[in-house]
C-alpha cells in the first residue's frame, strides 16, 4: 500500500468559506507496519453514545432467560443478533430506590441519592455521565457534546445539577458540526444547503488533492466519509419536505407518518455516525421521542404510550413490541454503520461504547427497577447476558462508573455507586 512520505496531522481540516471538516483517523496520520498500527489504536479516541427510550421494555422480549454468550434470543435481541458478540445485556440493575414514576428520568443518567427526589419542586440533581465524560474528552473536539431529540423532563445536568436543553433540529446540528464562519459567511452557506448545494462542493479540490497523497485504504475511508456526508445531506432535504406536507385532519388516517419517524431517527443516527466519523464530538445523548399512532407501520393502531401501559393486556403488549421491534431495527442500522467504518486498527464501534437504555422497567406499572441495559462496542469483553439479582437490584451507577474509565476519567465514584462492573473486563 502507497504510503505518503509525510504524515498528516491528526486535526487536519479541510476548509472552504464557512465549511470546516475534519477528517476521519487515516493509516497517512500514524504511519504503517506494527508500531504504527499500535500508535493508531492509542490515537483513537474514546467515545460514548447514550439513547434512552422513555417507555421501558417488555421484559420477556428483552432479557435472555440464560446467562453468558450462549443464550437464546428474545424477540427483541434477534434483531441485533449479528452484533451479539459486540454487546452486554445487563438485567437487575437500577438505581434502587428511585420512585416509580416518569420522574425518575431526572436521575437516569446522574445516579444522584434517592433524597433528591423528595420535592418535585426542588429536584436536588449532580452532575450526568455524559456531562462528567465531555468535561474530559470535550476539549479535544469541536463540539463538547451533543443532545440530541426531546429533553423536555430533562436528561443531561451539568455539574451545578441544572439540566440541559436537547436539540430537536437536524438542520441546526448539522451546520453547528460543519459550519464555522463568520455570521455572513455562515448565512451565505446555509442557503446555498438549502437550494440542494452540498458541503463537499467546496472542499471538492482539497479532497482530490488529499487522495493522491493517500494510500487504497484511506481512499476507502474518504470514500465512507463524504458518502456519509451526502446522505444526512439527503436526509435534511427529506426532512424539509416532510415539514411542507399538511398534517393529517382528525378522522383521516396517519398516512406516511410512521415513515417519518422511522425515517427520522435514522436521521439522526446517520447524524451521530457522522459526527464521530469526523471526531466532531465524543459524547452524545439521544432521547427518543414517543410516537402517535402510526397506521403504516403494520399492525399499530395505539399510541406509543398508551401501548406501553398495557396493564398485561395481551393487545397492548403487542402494541408496545411493535414499536420496540422498529427502535431494534433501527438501532441494528446504527450499529452496522459503526462496526462498517474503520478506524484505529478496529472499527468505530470497538472505540464507541453505546448505552441503550430506559428509566422504566415495566412502564404499565411505572416501575423503576429492573431496567433494560444493553452496552455495546467500546473494546469491551463483552459477556453476553449477565444477570444480576431481579428482587435486589445491582447499582446502575457501578456501570457509569467502569464506562467513565473506558473514556479515559479517572473515576473512583460516581452517584450512589458502590463499586465499579467488572464483568466486562
Amino acid at each position: 500500500m502507497p504510503v505518503p512520505s509525510r504524515l498528516i496531522a491528526r486535526r487536519t481540516l479541510l476548509k472552504a468559506g464557512a465549511i470546516s471538516l475534519a477528517l476521519p483517523l487515516l493509516d497517512a496520520m500514524t504511519g504503517s507496519g506494527l508500531r504504527a498500527e499500535e500508535a493508531a489504536r492509542a490515537q483513537s479516541p474514546k467515545r460514548m453514545v447514550i439513547i434512552q427510550r422513555p417507555l421501558g421494555s417488555y421484559a420477556p422480549y428483552f432479557f435472555p432467560q440464560q446467562p453468558g454468550r450462549q443464550y437464546e434470543a428474545p424477540r427483541l435481541l434477534k434483531l441485533i443478533d449479528a452484533h451479539r458478540a459486540h454487546f452486554t445485556v445487563f438485567s437487575g440493575m437500577s438505581h434502587p430506590g428511585y420512585p416509580n414514576n416518569h420522574g425518575s428520568e431526572y436521575g437516569l443518567l446522574t445516579g444522584v441519592h434517592p433524597d433528591g427526589f423528595k420535592n418535585w419542586d426542588d429536584i436536588h440533581n449532580t452532575i450526568s455521565i455524559d456531562q462528567m465524560a465531555a468535561e474530559v474528552v470535550g476539549r479535544h473536539t469541536r463540539v463538547p457534546y451533543l443532545l440530541l431529540g426531546g429533553m423536555g423532563t430533562g436528561l443531561s445536568f451539568s455539574r451545578a445539577g441544572v439540566p440541559l436543553p436537547g436539540n430537536t433540529n437536524l438542520a441546526q446540528v448539522f451546520n453547528r458540526l460543519f459550519l464555522d464562519g463568520t455570521p455572513d459567511e455562515i448565512a451565505r452557506e446555509v442557503r446555498r444547503l438549502q437550494d440542494g448545494c452540498s458541503i463537499l462542493d467546496g472542499v471538492r479540490d482539497q479532497i482530490a488533492t488529499l487522495d493522491r497523497q493517500l494510500g487504497v485504504n484511506d481512499r476507502r475511508r474518504m470514500e465512507v466519509l463524504t458518502g456519509t456526508i451526502r446522505e444526512a445531506e439527503g436526509s435534511l432535504k427529506q426532512e424539509q419536505a416532510w415539514a411542507t406536507k399538511p398534517k393529517p385532519k382528525v378522522g383521516q388516517t396517519a398516512g406516511n407518518e410512521a415513515g417519518e419517524w422511522v425515517g427520522h431517527t435514522r436521521q439522526w443516527y446517520d447524524l451521530m455516525h457522522l459526527a464521530l466519523q469526523t471526531d466532531s464530538t465524543r459524547v452524545i445523548v439521544y432521547r427518543m421521542p414517543e410516537h402517535g399512532p402510526a397506521s403504516s407501520a403494520p399492525g399499530i393502531t395505539l399510541g406509543d404510550h398508551d401501548a406501553s401501559h398495557h396493564g398485561q393486556d395481551p393487545m397492548k403488549i403487542e402494541q408496545a413490541t411493535l414499536y420496540e421491534q422498529v427502535h431494534f431495527t433501527s438501532f441494528n442500522y446504527l450499529l452496522g454503520k459503526l462496526a462498517g467504518t474503520a478506524e484505529g486498527g478496529g472499527s468505530l464501534l470497538d472505540a464507541t461504547q453505546v448505552l441503550f437504555l430506559s428509566n422504566l422497567g415495566d412502564a404499565s406499572a411505572h416501575a423503576s427497577n429492573n431496567l433494560p441495559v444493553l452496552l455495546a462496542g467500546g473494546g469491551y469483553r463483552h459477556q453476553g447476558h449477565v444477570a444480576f439479582d431481579r428482587q435486589k437490584n445491582y447499582q446502575l451507577a457501578n456501570l457509569y462508573v467502569r464506562m467513565l474509565r473506558q473514556t479515559g476519567v479517572a473515576c473512583e465514584r460516581f452517584g450512589t455507586s458502590t463499586g465499579v462492573v467488572s464483568e466486562l473486563d
